[in-house]
């Protein structure tokens, strides 16, 4: 992954940075990963998200 910054504007691609992270699931699966998670944990985590995504893909379809 890249960022290139121009000038002083560190902040701005610290910003950048940070939006890329996100959309890859960088930061989401770090924070997943800091402590270990029981099978049985992950297993009902990824059922909820799997509900969540099926929902609002629903009420997309519903507009």
């Amino acid at each position: 992954m890249e960022i290139k910054v121009q000038g002083d504007q560190i902040e701005s691609a610290i910003k950048s940075l940070k939006r890329q992270l996100i959309k890859d699931g960088i930061l989401k699966e770090l924070k997943n990963r800091r402590a270990y998670e029981k099978p049985s944990i992950k297993k009902k985590r990824k059922q909820r998200e799997a509900r969540r995504r099926r929902q609002k893909a629903a009420r997309r379809q519903m507009r």
